[in-house]
């Protein structure tokens, strides 16, 4: 199966992105990932920007094996249940599509999430002609 992702991070950006994009390739050798963005918050107050970034693999296991992995990551980078309510987001990493199976509909609609999405597809394609 195709899985798509979304990851992001507004609280030590850097170190909590190059986290998940390392964990990530120990997971999912052949990811792609699309080029990460600034991105304004969408419904915190806090001003502190995220860093935001598409991926896209392959695997066998099912859509519920891959969220229970990907909140492993995010358990990883010491997210807690707590920190939503201070609008501090470590590291969030959500399964937006499970081969054309839309997951997160929302997230879609996100201006980065579509770009990056269509670059990745772009890039699978051309990888293999």
């Amino acid at each position: 199966m195709v899985y798509i992702i979304g990851i992001g991070s507004n609280w030590q950006r850097e170190k909590h992105m190059v986290q998940a994009r390392c964990r990530l390739k120990e997971y999912f050798p052949g990811i792609r990932f699309s080029e990460e963005v600034e991105t304004e918050p969408l419904f915190f107050k806090r001003c502190n920007k995220f860093s935001n970034q598409v991926a896209c693999f392959t695997s066998a296991r099912s859509a519920e094996e891959i969220k229970k992995l990907l909140k492993s990551i995010e358990r990883e980078a010491g997210r807690l249940p707590e920190d939503k309510a201070k609008e501090i987001v470590k590291l969030d990493i959500d399964l937006l599509l499970c081969d054309d199976r839309i997951l997160k509909p929302k997230d879609l609609e996100r201006p980065f999430v579509m770009e990056g999405i269509k670059t990745l597809k772009h890039a699978i394609g051309s990888s293999r002609k």
